[in-house]
């Protein structure tokens, strides 16, 4: 690693070195003598000079009516992105209610997590702002299914007039070391039924090997892939022609890098929405991240990273949905953001982000949706200036 980390920082001193450096790059980056460059402007010099500010935004998270005002002893958590059909807007999120034990107490018969024990439930507005709940969308399976325990955290795509639910899967007994799964669901209408796959339609990888038989997580043999744990937030992108899972991985054996969690994101491809999806061999494509917000922009596709890791809190983008590059910091960003679907991608790289839903925690044991709204920032004044 260090061998690595050696080269690329050779390549980095050659690419310095044979560059023309302008007395205008000097002044925006405010360098004293070129001759003398320290790592930080070594690093500067290498940035795309032509970056703006139309990828940084701030935000603010405001209540919401009807329905989605809280509600104690309810969980609604995990919205999915929205989408506008028959005038109206369309949600779905995870739903269960009570409060969670952890993995103290009986995990056969106690709630783990507020996302534990949870089904996909729907809801309905015209403005966005007071929503009608109007029921259940996708249930648990039967126990021995690989989706009897939970059903959670959404996302909804739309193709050639069929609706696609894909979220994520637990099957009991839910323990530390359960692996999740992603499922999927269809239907001809937003308002169902929904037709479930039967088997998972994406797995953790196969190649990590737990230590022992205690139910510790932290406890590995061998590691495998950024996803040998659980592949977690899926959301699935039309784009170039085929079919692209994006989701967060979750490695056995999970560790702390740059002070955060080790979490990553990969893709999986698909010639057909229901599968099969296969994993990108360039997996993982990011270094950071949480809960899973991308969306097309600009030929590409655009990602939201937040909360973990080294490159939290930016904006990425992607001519080829791979191949992610830095565009922006934020200062943060709403948790679990449900996405406007029916916004104009391609006016602004954020015009995705204008407003939409999150979700925010009460306590421990109860989150409750609500919404958000975001500006983009060109610039910085003082008071009265």
């Amino acid at each position: 690693m260090i061998s690595c980390i050696n080269k690329e920082k050779q390549l980095e001193n050659e690419t310095i070195k044979n560059m023309e450096i302008s007395d205008e790059q000097m002044d925006f980056l405010g360098i004293t003598n070129k001759d003398k460059l320290s790592a930080a402007s070594k690093r500067a010099l290498l940035w795309d000079q032509n970056l703006g500010n139309e990828w940084f935004f701030e935000y603010n998270v405001e209540d919401l009516k009807g329905d989605f005002a809280y509600e104690e002893g309810v969980v609604r958590r995990d919205p999915s992105a929205m989408i506008k059909e028959n005038g109206k807007y369309y949600v779905w999120y995870s739903r269960s209610t009570g409060e969670s034990e952890g993995f103290g107490g009986d995990v056969e018969k106690d709630k783990v997590f507020p996302w534990d024990r949870c089904d996909i439930w729907y809801a309905t507005s015209e403005d966005g702002i007071t929503w009608k709940e109007e029921g259940l969308a996708v249930a648990r399976g039967e126990k021995g299914a690989y989706d009897d325990r939970s059903v959670f955290t959404v996302e909804i795509m739309v193709h050639e007039g069929v609706y696609y639910l894909c979220y994520q899967t637990v099957k009991s007994p839910y323990t530390v070391r359960v692996k999740n799964q992603v499922g999927l669901a269809w239907s001809n209408s937003p308002d169902g039924p929904w037709t479930k796959s039967t088997e998972p339609i994406l797995s953790p990888a196969d190649n990590g090997i737990w230590k022992g038989e205690e139910q510790n997580r932290f406890l590995v043999e061998k590691k495998g892939d950024f996803d040998s744990h659980k592949v977690h937030d899926p959301c699935i992108i039309p784009f170039k022609g085929k079919f692209y899972l994006y989701y967060k991985g979750e490695q056995m054996g999970e560790q702390i890098t740059f002070g955060g969690r080790q979490i990553r994101h990969g893709v999986a491809i698909a010639d057909n929405p229901k599968g099969p999806y296969i994993k990108s061999p360039y997996n993982p494509i990011s270094n950071s991240g949480h809960e899973i917000c991308v969306w097309p922009y600009g030929g590409g596709i655009a990602s939201l990273i937040t909360t973990d890791g080294p490159e939290k809190n930016t904006v990425q983008w992607a001519p080829d949905g791979i191949n992610f590059e830095i565009m922006g910091v934020v200062k943060g960003a709403p948790h679990a953001i449900g996405l406007n679907r029916a916004a104009d991608n391609e006016k602004n790289p954020t015009e995705v982000l204008r407003w939409g839903l999150t979700h925010e925690y009460k306590s421990w044991d109860y989150q409750y949706i609500r919404g958000f709204k975001t500006w983009n920032v060109k610039n910085h004044k003082a008071k009265g200036e």
